[in-house]
């Protein structure tokens, strides 16, 4: 089904909160259609789903790590754990993008062996398109129609770097998932992404030795306060392949939703969330003049977490600006 096939942004926005599969591929097709037309009716479509529904019953959890630490496999076991809980999930899995298409190389059938049968789970490959920091620039506003239509939107990275921490500012909830032995993942938390987890994974736990040793590394490397406050990050063990240690992940994944909602933060967070999507596409465009122009990156990013959640209105309306100039 296609976009055109619902009459008005309030008939898809609908269809989308009720989870319905075919009005969530029209509505992620059309916020990945660049057209101007596309772009509009995107816009009334975001607006319509973010009127007074700000999701905290709803959970968006990153899942990042270095390329082999098996990321896929772990967000498998997990949604099969999810779903046993009769909970609802939507993925979106960021693959690299083709040279040639610019398209997802992997896309979801290589990425989720899960169940297409299954209505509970709907996965959405994405192209990084050359982005850095392991997402794609689509990622936000297609969280927000998953939130609408899941109890659980998982984020899957391309992979991460040093430099490469932009999960963790659109996602409630960053799990870092270490390959044993790698030496990678201490040396990636040493040099900038120590901030980032929520939650620290040592996947392949099977391994043995290895794998207990860079528990040990990662456990003696970790300030275990995070810098959001109020949260100590646990250091886990799991092994994707065999199933274990998924019940205690997951169980420790909610424990930090709880976390955020006790403290009153999920609105606040999300706001900034939207309001680093906004400044960094702006900056794409424009760079740091354009910036200045709307009184500079502190100003804008306080004036946009201020602003009610109408996100992309708001930025074409920033964009119209800045093209006046």
């Amino acid at each position: 089904m296609q976009q055109s096939d619902y009459k008005t942004s309030v008939d898809l926005a609908a269809a989308v909160s009720k989870g319905d599969r075919p009005a969530l591929a029209a509505a992620l097709n059309l916020l990945d259609d660049q057209r101007a037309s596309a772009r509009s009716k995107a816009a009334e479509l975001l607006a319509q789903l973010q009127l007074n529904q700000e999701f905290p019953d709803k959970h968006l959890i990153g899942i990042t790590g270095p390329p082999g630490a098996g990321k896929s496999t772990l967000c498998a076991a997990l949604i099969s754990v999810w779903r046993k809980r009769g909970l609802r999930v939507g993925v979106l899995a960021v693959d690299p993008s083709s040279p040639i298409s610019g398209g997802a190389l992997l896309g979801d059938r290589l990425r989720m062996q899960t169940s297409y049968e299954d209505d509970g789970v709907f996965v959405r490959s994405l192209s990084s398109r050359g982005q850095f920091g392991g997402l794609s620039a689509e990622v936000w506003p297609m969280s927000v129609v998953m939130l609408a239509g899941f109890d659980i939107v998982l984020i899957e990275t391309v992979g991460v770097g040093q430099r490469e921490a932009d999960i963790a500012r659109l996602c409630d909830t960053t799990c870092y998932v270490a390959q044993p032995g790698s030496g990678d993942s201490v040396q990636f938390l040493k040099a900038g992404i120590l901030e980032v987890p929520h939650i620290l994974v040592v996947n392949k736990e099977d391994m043995g030795n290895v794998a207990r040793r860079t528990l040990a590394e990662l456990k003696a490397a970790l300030n275990r306060e995070h810098p959001d406050g109020d949260w100590e990050v646990p250091v886990l063990a799991t092994s994707a392949t065999k199933h274990a240690g998924i019940e205690a992940l997951a169980d420790v994944i909610h424990q930090h939703h709880n976390a955020l909602k006790a403290q009153q933060k999920l609105v606040s967070r999300r706001r900034r969330y939207q309001s680093y999507w906004i400044h960094k596409r702006l900056q794409e465009e424009f760079g740091s003049f354009g910036i200045e122009q709307l009184g500079g990156e502190q100003l804008l990013l306080t004036q946009l977490e201020e602003n009610e959640l109408d996100l992309l209105q708001h930025y074409e309306s920033l964009r119209a600006r800045l093209n006046k100039i």
